[in-house]
């Protein structure tokens, strides 16, 4: 059940965090796909990190979606699907020649301009730039992995409900990570080795969803708004250490 390339102990951690991130994920709206990547990073060999990573996140996102679905906003999913789709076709073309450090930099201001910037009036909530994100993060998750925050700071302007803000976002992650899979398995990844990992993964983080989610419910609006502003700022903050050192 064990893949060769992890020890037992490296194994059951990774279930373990994956309850954890899914947690925080829910709760708190973003943060646990990066937490998680970091920790995979440290034990996981490199070339399988994003897709194992990759179809993990899809499964807590499909069950956030599940969980969360009356709450979606259907309207910004649906543009945010667009742009998914043509970044899934054109985008990874164009990225691939560009430095990952210089993607993490250009990802990281972004996220801490769109939290703490000025605002930018009619374009910050434009379903236009809601699509044109899509296909960006699109192209960024196939290298950076976990886009998270940069989805979140794409939904956030538009002022929803906290539990709107959080299914919206898990729609468009879930439909990001399942493109993102496909083009894995299309180019040959071997995901067999690690599908009892995936199963466990994904059941404990269905598990740390269905927590998470009742705790958000009692969450105030303010304090969930401050609270997703320094868990953006400290990701932003932590992407373009990861480039500068």
């Amino acid at each position: 059940m064990i893949p060769e390339v992890l020890s037992a102990g490296e194994f059951w951690l990774l279930v373990v965090v994956s309850f954890f991130t899914s947690f925080t994920t829910a709760a708190v709206g973003i943060g646990g796909g990066t937490v998680l990547l970091a920790v995979m990073a440290q034990v996981v060999p490199v070339k399988a990190i994003i897709p194992v990573h990759g179809v993990v996140q899809l499964g807590s996102a499909v069950g956030r979606t599940l969980v969360m679905y009356a709450s979606i906003n259907k309207a910004l999913f649906g543009w945010f699907l667009i742009g998914c789709v043509v970044g899934a076709i054109i985008g990874g073309q164009i990225v691939v020649t560009l430095p990952v450090n210089m993607l993490r930099v250009t990802l990281g201001m972004f996220i801490l301009y769109s939290t703490w910037g000025p605002a930018l009036g009619g374009l910050a909530r434009s379903t236009k730039a809601l699509a044109v994100g899509g296909l960006l993060t699109t192209t960024l998750t196939m290298f950076v992995g976990a886009t998270g925050p940069f989805v979140m700071a794409l939904v956030r302007p538009f002022q929803l409900p906290p539990l709107a803000v959080v299914a919206t976002f898990s729609a468009c992650i879930a439909f990001q990570h399942l493109v993102k899979v496909l083009v894995f398995g299309l180019i040959g990844f071997a995901f067999g080795p690690y599908l009892p990992l995936i199963l466990l993964m994904i059941a404990t983080g269905f598990a740390g969803t269905l927590l998470g989610k009742r705790h958000l419910l009692r969450v105030d609006p303010k304090k969930f708004a401050m609270g997703l502003n320094i868990v953006l700022t400290l990701l932003a903050l932590r992407l373009i250490a990861q480039a500068l050192l």
